[in-house]
C-alpha cells in the first residue's frame, strides 16, 4: 500500500492544474516525472510563508523513492517543535541521534547538515540589515546631493533678483523678511521635489504589484518620514542663500544690472 501512485495536492497546485473547481479533483490523475498519480484529496490551506503546503504535492515514501526518484535512502528530514523554546534543545537531539545512526563518535565531523527557522531568520535579517543600510546610504547621498542642487538654484535665484532684493529693503522690508521669504522658497521646493518623489515611487510600485505580481506596501509612516526628510533637507540648505539675500546692500542692489 506504501508504494500506491497517489498524492494528495495543496491549494496552489490544485488551482494551476483545476482551477477553482475543487469537486472533480479527488479521482483525477496528475503526472510528476511522467508517472501518473490518482489525487485522493487536498491539503488544507495555510496561505503563503515558509514551506507552505499550498504549494506542495504529498505522496507515499516508497513511491517517491522507488517510482519517482530512483534511491532508497532520505536525502532530507523535516521537523516542527511545539515551541520555539525547544529549537536548540530538539536540535542537539537530533544531531545525537545522527551521528549515532551514522556510526560518528568522538571528533569524527558531520557528514550531515542541521537547519533550523531561527538559523534562516538570522540570516535573512543580516541580509535585510545590509540590504537596508545600502538603501540608506543611498538616500542619504541622494539628499546631500539634492540639498545642494537646491542651494545652487537658490543662490542663482538671489542673483537673478538683486534688483527686486534691494527694491523691497527700500520700501521697509527687514533682513528677516528676506530671510524667510527665501527659506520658505526653499521649503517649498523641496517639498514639490518630496512629492514629485513619492508619486513616482507610488507609480513603480503599482507597476511591480500589477505586472510582476511582487507584492508591495506603501506605508504612510514613509511618506510622512519622506515630507519631513524634504522640508529639512530645504531649510538646511535654503538657509545659506536666504542668509546671503538678506546680507545684500539696499543700494548696490538696486544698482545692479
Amino acid at each position: 500500500a506504501s508504494r500506491r501512485r497517489v498524492a494528495i495536492i495543496g491549494t496552489e497546485i490544485r488551482k494551476q492544474l483545476f482551477g477553482e473547481d475543487t469537486l472533480s479533483v479527488v479521482g483525477s490523475e496528475i503526472k510528476i516525472r511522467g508517472i501518473s498519480f490518482e489525487v485522493i484529496g487536498e491539503l488544507k490551506e495555510k496561505g503563503p510563508g515558509w514551506s507552505s503546503p499550498d504549494e506542495m504535492v504529498v505522496i507515499p515514501l516508497l513511491t517517491a523513492q522507488k517510482r519517482v526518484f530512483g534511491y532508497n535512502y532520505l536525502n532530507a528530514i523535516t521537523v516542527k517543535v511545539s515551541s520555539l523554546d525547544l529549537m536548540d534543545p530538539v536540535s542537539l537531539a537530533i544531531e545525537r541521534a545522527l551521528r549515532r545512526q551514522h556510526g560518528l563518535t568522538g571528533d569524527d565531523e558531520n557528514d550531515f547538515r542541521i537547519f533550523s527557522q531561527v538559523d534562516i531568520i538570522q540570516t535573512y535579517q543580516s541580509t535585510t540589515d545590509t540590504f537596508n543600510w545600502l538603501l540608506g546610504s543611498i538616500a542619504g547621498v541622494s539628499l546631500l546631493v539634492g540639498g545642494i542642487g537646491i542651494m545652487n538654484i537658490m543662490l542663482v535665484s538671489v542673483t537673478e533678483r538683486t534688483r527686486e532684493i534691494g527694491l523691497r529693503m527700500a520700501v521697509g522690508a527687514r533682513k528677516r523678511d528676506i530671510r524667510l521669504q527665501f527659506l520658505i522658497e526653499a521649503f517649498a521646493l523641496s517639498i514639490f521635489g518630496g512629492a514629485l518623489g513619492i508619486f513616482l515611487g507610488s507609480g513603480a510600485s503599482k507597476i511591480l504589484s500589477t505586472y510582476f505580481n511582487w507584492n508591495t506596501l506603501i506605508a504612510p509612516d514613509s511618506i510622512m518620514l519622506a515630507f519631513g526628510f524634504a522640508a529639512f533637507v530645504g531649510i538646511v540648505f535654503g538657509f545659506y542663500p536666504a542668509w546671503k539675500a538678506s546680507k545684500l546692500d539696499p543700494i548696490e542692489s538696486l544698482r545692479y544690472e
